[in-house]
């Protein structure tokens, strides 16, 4: 009989109660045990896992990683999916080998590439993938010079952080005047020029900015999963243009996400996002992490975090290919529940441990998730 695997996630999105309920209904029948730690006690994670705890605030990275291995140890986790402090994580992968934990997560030098978007775009361009001009500014000065050049060839020019994940920072530039209009109705991604320049003339720090033209939709974020030999196991698209949702296999998209996911490799899971600039796809940007939607595969017959836990266990899954592709779908908000209370939150648990459900708790929180459009 197969002995369980412990699985752990670090400080994630919400949405990854959905990758962590793939993992407990594996196409293997494989017992999952899954350890989560957040800084926010109601996180629906937390409640979601089988053990819990809440990480300690104001680590730098370095101390991270010593928390990192200290649970690893004590919880014997076969399988560390890291987000927060990724990077320094990675860089001591030997140190949790040593001690029998396999980390699901690229190689530094991958992660060092895609966590700033200039490096990234000019690696990526270097290997033949279309980007859209871009401009990385630090003055009020260099901004105005970004967007004059970008309206001067009919784009709308924004920008967003040169490091981040997300869409955090990303704002649109406009040469409207603030008014009534920017406080009507729910908060816009659109800034007045004169007001962003006023901000920085003001600020007693540069930025560090990444300009360039609005992209157009349809989006298409590549979910990958690559092996440790660089060779990308599953490529499938995920489409978004307004509300309704989709797949995709075109090679339009997936090609480059090959590319990049072989060329640098993008070991186990990443994301690549692609949208329009004109008549033709470019890069937007690069995760280096499982996608907060990635669950919507499930949509396709596929069960890709189990995958990804397989290759990191070096269970060699093979090419996959998705049965079918779903039909178009959008996403909805539904209710997760929470611990009951917001710390002693802990749920110890006895020796031998099957894959069991997360316990009841006392309240709801709004997860999204996925719901079927019918076809037009």
């Amino acid at each position: 009989m197969l002995s369980r695997v412990r699985v752990w996630l670090n400080r994630t999105y919400a949405e990854n109660v959905f990758f962590m309920d793939q993992l407990r209904r594996n196409p293997s029948d494989r017992a999952v045990e899954i350890h989560a730690t957040h800084g926010d006690a109601d996180s629906p994670v937390l409640a979601a896992a089988d053990t819990a705890e809440l990480e300690p605030e104001g680590l730098s990275p370095a101390a991270y990683v010593e928390f990192a291995l200290d649970q690893c140890q004590r919880r014997g986790i076969d399988v560390f999916v890291p987000r927060l402090h990724q990077a320094a994580i990675v860089a001591h992968r030997a140190d949790f080998t040593a001690i029998g934990t396999a980390l699901l997560a690229p190689p530094p030098e991958a992660v060092a590439v895609f966590h700033d978007k200039v490096i990234a775009y000019e690696a990526v361009q270097a290997v033949g993938v279309p980007v859209p001009p871009w401009w990385r500014v630090r003055t009020a000065d260099e901004l105005v010079a970004a967007v004059e050049e970008l309206e001067a060839d009919g784009h709308k020019a924004c920008f967003k952080p040169a490091s981040g994940a997300g869409g955090v920072g990303f704002r649109v530039v406009t040469r409207a005047p603030f008014s009534l209009a920017h406080l009507n109705g729910f908060p816009s991604p659109y800034v007045p020029l004169d007001m962003v320049v006023e901000a920085l003339e003001q600020a007693d720090e540069q930025v560090d900015w990444l300009v360039m033209p609005r992209l157009e939709q349809p989006e298409v974020s590549v979910d990958t999963l690559t092996g440790t030999d660089n060779r990308v196991r599953l490529a499938i698209g995920r489409t978004k243009n307004g509300r309704r949702r989709g797949f995709t296999l075109d090679e339009r998209w997936l090609e480059p996400a090959r590319l990049i996911a072989e060329g640098f490799g993008l070991h186990y899971l990443s994301n690549i996002q692609f949208r329009m600039l004109g008549d033709r796809p470019v890069l937007m940007d690069v995760n280096t992490r499982p996608a907060g939607g990635l669950h919507q595969l499930s949509l396709c017959g596929v069960n890709v975090p189990w995958a990804a836990v397989q290759l990191a266990l070096g269970e060699d899954t093979g090419a996959i290919e998705p049965p079918f592709l779903g039909q178009d779908y959008t996403v909805v908000s539904g209710p997760r529940q929470l611990r009951p209370v917001s710390v002693q939150h802990q749920r110890e648990l006895p020796e031998p441990l099957p894959a069991v459900p997360a316990p009841a708790a006392a309240e709801p929180v709004v997860v999204e998730a996925a719901a079927q459009v019918l076809p037009l």
